[in-house]
């Protein structure tokens, strides 16, 4: 049989009442695992994975499938209204979406932000269909070259991500760099930087370092300011106009097709492509300027690569049983919890089982569409509500969330702090964007180079000698020269427009 035939015997299965019931289940708990900050879908699986086991595998990896792509969709949400990124992916849609809400545009963006995952994660699921093994053979060809390079490629955004300063940029990269070094050292186990506590050998967390730089930070800059409206005498839009959509559609495609090869990376997670997608995004745009004050096109880029890479990632775990991140790990167990081993066994013993996953994803994608678009404008109206309830409400869900991540009030105090230094960087201008990158890319890019330089014996000629690493070199000399020029276009624009308004 070819692939549209399984596919079809998958949609037979999939569209039974019983999955379909498991399907909705795991889309409603995606999306609230999502809009909550701190709880992220790893932690929400593995919460749920015991009482999987009262089910058959179908219905069961569906939800679980479900909850996965599903808090890619609800991420957004927070990000775009309260300027709370629940998870690393989100960061770009924070600092695009909340622009557009004190605009007055935080219904089109959320409405965009939906639009943007269901067809991107759509293009997703197609690559999954029919690409599966070719692409997963692929993906295994990187090793830890291909793996430095790829950070370093991403690294060579914060110069995109960096404002009118390149200098403030780096500094910031440099910050988020030394932040990510507290810990044990990841091949030798030294604790560094850890000033003789021993809660700071486990490292700090992602999350207490995201809420702090953004949701804490920005009520600090309200207070300050004495806020007590968000929005004040602006007309507000509740849903995304036609204008709207054909101007973020090039956006959407594009961003759909990166997120989905590199999700095929296995630990190239959605929260490194949505900073692609977004420099990307910069480059091609028509309008470079709007970036960092609200560019629709941004928000459906960051949203579209975060589903495709959430649906590249299922292809090495169906092809090789290669989880490409925590979250798929999880559901790997779940996998080997009903005596299931994916790979090219399970393709060929129970192909009817993987099909129906797979269906399932089309069919839940069209689901969370459906869930998401019409709740646009009730989750835009948080917008009008007084600053001091909404602020208040803000702090209790950050600190809820902050906590709740090992349920230590270290993590809380983390939060906290960071929410200071977010503070002093926005009052000193410098961008929070290239610090949160580093953070998020230290680990791999350290324990890589690591590596590579093992394998070559001290050498570095190993990244400019084995292809796709030299490939990705190029690339990141390539960003680099563009970024720059680019930036300096930027500025020498924006003196023109100073000089014409003088």
């Amino acid at each position: 049989m070819d692939a549209w035939s399984f596919l079809l015997d998958g949609f037979a299965a999939a569209i039974r009442p019983y999955n379909l019931l498991f399907a909705l289940i795991g889309c409603i708990a995606g999306t609230l695992v999502g809009v909550l900050p701190g709880l992220g879908p790893t932690a929400a699986i593995a919460m749920l994975l015991p009482l999987t086991t009262l089910l058959d595998p179908a219905p069961a990896i569906i939800m679980m499938a479900a909850i996965y792509y599903g808090a890619m969709y609800g991420g957004s949400t927070t990000s775009i209204l309260v300027n709370i990124p629940g998870e690393a992916s989100s960061v770009p849609t924070a600092m695009e979406g909340y622009q557009l809400t004190l605009q007055g545009r935080g219904g089109p963006a959320l409405g965009i932000s939906a639009i943007a995952s269901f067809v991107a994660g759509t293009l997703g699921v197609v690559g999954l269909t029919f690409f599966a093994p070719t692409l997963a053979r692929a993906a295994l060809a990187f090793g830890p070259p291909e793996y430095f390079a790829l950070t370093l490629l991403g690294i060579s955004l914060v110069i995109s991500l960096s404002g009118r300063s390149i200098g403030k940029g780096l500094l910031s990269a440099l910050l988020g760099l030394l932040t990510a070094m507290i810990g044990l050292d990841p091949l030798s186990g030294v604790a560094r930087l850890t000033f003789g506590s021993y809660q700071l050998m486990a490292g700090i967390d992602f999350v207490p370092i995201i809420m702090g730089l953004f949701a804490v930070s920005e009520i600090l800059t309200n207070v300050e300011a004495k806020a007590d409206l968000l929005l004040r005498e602006k007309k507000i839009e509740w849903l995304p106009s036609w204008r709207d959509i054909k101007e973020t559609w090039g956006a959407t495609i594009r961003s759909g097709f990166l997120g989905f090869f590199f999700g095929l990376i296995p630990g190239c997670s959605p929260a490194v492509t949505s900073f692609m997608a977004y420099d990307m995004e910069k480059r091609f745009s028509k309008h470079p300027e709007r970036f960092g004050k609200g560019a629709m096109d941004a928000v459906a880029a960051v949203e579209g690569s975060n589903n495709a890479t959430a649906s590249g990632g299922f292809v090495p775990l169906f092809a090789f049983g290669i989880p490409s991140g925590p979250a798929l790990a999880v559901l790997l167990g779940g996998f080997i919890m009903f005596g299931l081993q994916p790979g090219p066994r399970l393709m060929q013993e129970q192909p009817q089982l993987l099909w129906t996953i797979i269906a399932s994803m089309y069919i839940g994608n069209v689901i969370l569409l459906i869930l998401n678009l019409p709740l646009v404008g009730l989750w835009a109206r948080m917008a009008l509500v007084p600053f001091p309830i909404l602020g208040s409400m803000i702090t209790v869900f950050t600190l809820i969330g902050a906590y709740s991540l090992r349920y230590s009030f270290f993590d809380l105090w983390m939060a906290l702090l960071f929410g200071g230094v977010g503070y002093l960087m926005r009052k000193l201008e410098f961008p929070v964007a290239p610090m949160v990158l580093a953070v998020v890319l230290a680990s791999m890019m350290e324990t890589s180079f690591m590596q590579s330089i093992t394998m070559s014996r001290g050498s570095l000629v190993i990244f400019f000698t084995r292809p796709i690493s030299a490939v990705f070199m190029a690339l990141t000399l390539l960003s680099v020269v563009t970024g720059i020029l680019l930036l300096r276009k930027a500025r020498s624009k924006n003196i023109e427009l100073e000089e014409s308004d003088a």
